[in-house]
């Protein structure tokens, strides 16, 4: 996919080219590093209807990003995207949006049997899901409700049946699942599906930021490389936040994330915008711009493209870069992955 010329760029340079846009902060599972069932508990305040953006603000929204940075890719995020009523209504805005060509959507896979047709039908292109173990008694453990494996394998398979791509993430962290590189290398690899790992995060205050539940990306590649090996490939496009590789003599692709250990803030070309109508320049970040506010009181499009415009060039985030020189975890309010989408 040709990459547009970049209209604006940050405080260091990088250009806006791609939008996240979390649909809900609620979820169905409860993972320990996203959502910890402790903290998210039925005494939780979930974000009310009336504070979410609404389908038709979100889709103006968008017009605004294609305006000032021609914004040709969405991603649909949460929470879990599939818990916001009639997604599929919403992503058939989009695709009626001439200019965006590509729409994804990071899930948990355990609501696809259900909804995965339908979001075929709108004009959603591809799914990102996330499993940590094909061990589903581990899993049940992981995502804190009980979905079983299977559950999340049929998903994949109703996203295949109904013509989405299809790729898998898997968190990875120390003393929970390093034993399962391999199994879910083989697997995926079997289906001809890629599966990237995802070197375990300190994202949001949910957890305790130690550097000894990190499996490197060097670790993740020597486990996989001895068993199978692999080389690496080029990346598709500047800015893309896996690396990339293949198994010798084959096609066959999986990916590395390693925001922590070799981090890419450097390329990082993402803005997000949260369900409750914030603009957030990093994962990491601290606080929003708001523009739900504006928006609701009737702001022109140029006064909310001059808010796009102004949060981006100011940008200066670089955390994961900086991060690895602060892993005390210093007493730092931050957003939680939930709210924002990964």
């Amino acid at each position: 996919m040709a990459m547009h010329e970049p209209r604006i760029y940050d405080a260091l340079g990088r250009p806006l080219r791609d939008l996240r846009i979390s649909m809900t902060d609620r979820c169905n599972f409860r993972c320990s590093y996203c959502m910890p069932a402790e903290i998210f508990d039925s005494n939780f305040k979930f974000l009310p209807r009336k504070e979410l953006l609404s389908f038709e603000e979100i889709h103006r929204l968008i017009q605004q990003f294609i305006a000032v940075a021609g914004i040709k890719k969405i991603r649909i995020t949460g929470g879990e995207p599939l818990m916001r009523n009639d997604l599929s209504r919403f992503i058939e805005m989009v695709n009626q949006i001439e200019e965006i060509n590509d729409i994804a959507m990071t899930t948990n896979g355990s609501l696809l049997r259900k909804h995965a047709k339908a979001l075929k039908q709108a004009g959603l292109d591809r799914v990102t899901i996330s499993l940590d173990s094909l061990n589903s008694e581990l899993f049940e453990k992981i995502n804190g409700r009980g979905v079983t494996v299977a559950t999340v394998l049929d998903g994949i398979e109703a996203a295949q049946e109904a013509g989405l791509k299809v790729k898998m993430n898997m968190v990875v962290q120390r003393g929970v699942n390093e034993n399962d590189i391999l199994p879910m290398a083989k697997f995926f690899r079997e289906k001809g599906i890629i599966l990237r790992f995802i070197e375990f995060m300190d994202v949001g205050n949910s957890n305790g930021w130690k550097l000894d539940q990190v499996v490197s990306k060097k670790e993740i590649f020597s486990i996989i490389n001895k068993e199978m090996p692999i080389e690496p490939i080029e990346a598709n496009y500047k800015g893309e936040v896996a690396t990339r590789y293949r198994y010798k003599g084959s096609n066959d692709e999986i990916g590395i994330i390693s925001s922590v250990t070799d981090a890419f803030c450097s390329t990082c070309s993402r803005a997000r915008l949260s369900a409750d109508g914030k603009i957030y320049t990093c994962l990491f970040a601290f606080g929003g711009t708001d523009i739900r506010g504006p928006l609701r009181e009737g702001a022109t499009d140029k006064e909310l493209q001059d808010i796009i415009v102004n949060t981006w060039q100011k940008r200066g985030d670089r955390y994961s870069e900086e991060r690895l020189n602060n892993t005390d975890k210093r007493e730092i309010k931050k957003i939680e992955m939930s709210h924002i989408g990964g």
